[in-house]
């Protein structure tokens, strides 16, 4: 790795991390934003650029709360963005970010190459384009395409890209701690006010550790981001189960009743099931039970390229249906054949033997 992109010393640690604005005052003013854009868009009196930051901004909130009727506004504002301005790489942009979002990985890729035929700048297209291949597991190109972004800029973006790509690609160990590195020197590197962008990026960082069986460490980062934005469900979601992990498992459950109350994702309602004690909260465990696998046969008939791997690991835990998970693992390992994916359908396999046995 050349000097220009070499992994940079971790640093003093998370205590030095940027000042920003209060969550409550940032969210506000997020609500307030996309009120405006909204009612401009009505009006038909928005800009280009008003519009992609309707569908960014409505993108934002649906990750900050764990909605994902919000996930799915975004991607509906995306298509009319597109559909008004067929021509403006911007539209493109947008609709690419919503498709790769519900991993319609092969409708981004397309949408990203035209908006790059229609003058969208590399930095940009390859930013996103980057994204996509790790999410495909296309590792190499991922790197490639960082690398290079970080020869022309080292900035918050270019940083947080790089520590992204390595989180996803790293194995237990040296390089789980390399990416660390280059989540340090992307929080270091933001110049901004805004709570919103270090505090996903250290959730980001939190769930890298927790995936490699290190709670104590995810919990730095997951903390530190729910200091920025106390109600950022995904981040209070994994505190859970880092609470679990610890052994406290009283407080996965507090945190998980009202993340399962506030959020239409299943995953807090199918973590809820499978962290309350059966014998005492039967009736409890299969109400959330249910709810999950009503949400789930929802969520895998409308999106199921997103939501094959959720499932299968409901169905494969709390939900006790391994047929069923081997099915949606399988799908899942199809469209992007990740170490994750692979492990899932072992996984799936495993438990389809026993069960036969």
């Amino acid at each position: 790795m050349s000097s220009a992109t070499a992994a940079p010393r971790a640093g003093p640690g998370l205590a030095d991390g940027p000042r920003t604005t209060a969550g409550v005052i940032a969210e506000g003013n997020l609500d307030a934003h996309l009120a405006g854009l909204g009612a401009r868009a009505a009006r038909e009196g928005l800009t280009a650029d008003g519009w992609a930051d309707l569908v960014e901004l409505t993108a934002l909130r649906g990750h900050v709360r764990g909605r994902i009727d919000e996930a799915e506004g975004a991607a509906t504002l995306a298509e009319a963005f597109a559909a008004r301005a067929p021509r403006d790489p911007r539209a493109l942009l947008a609709r690419a970010g919503r498709a790769a979002h519900f991993h319609r990985f092969a409708a981004a890729l397309d949408d990203l190459d035209r908006a790059a035929a229609l003058g969208l700048d590399r930095r940009t297209v390859d930013e996103e384009r980057a994204a996509v291949c790790q999410a495909l597991g296309r590792y190499d190109e991922a790197l490639a395409l960082c690398r290079y972004a970080l020869s022309r800029r080292r900035d918050f973006r270019t940083l947080g890209a790089m520590a992204r790509c390595r989180a996803e690609s790293a194995e237990p160990g040296g390089a789980a701690d390399e990416a660390e590195s280059w989540f340090l020197a992307a929080r270091r590197a933001y110049r901004g006010v805004s709570p919103f962008p270090p505090a996903v990026l250290e959730f980001q960082c939190g769930r890298m550790w927790l995936e490699r069986g290190r709670p104590a460490r995810a919990r730095d980062w997951l903390e530190s981001a729910v200091a920025r934005l106390p109600s950022y469900v995904p981040a209070q979601g994994h505190l859970a189960e880092t609470d679990a992990a610890e052994g406290r498992t009283a407080a996965a459950v507090d945190r998980l009743r009202r993340l399962a109350l506030a959020s239409d994702d299943p995953a807090y309602a199918a973590g809820l099931a499978r962290h309350l004690d059966a014998g005492e909260n039967s009736t409890e465990v299969r109400f959330w039970r249910a709810h999950a696998a009503a949400r789930y046969e929802e969520l895998t008939a409308h999106h199921p390229e997103a939501y094959a791997d959720h499932a299968a690991q409901f169905w494969l835990t709390v939900g006790d249906d391994p047929r069923r998970a081997l099915v949606l693992a399988r799908e899942n390992l199809a469209l992007r054949a990740t170490p994750r994916a692979r492990a899932l359908l072992d996984h799936a396999v495993r438990r389809v033997g026993a069960r036969r046995r």
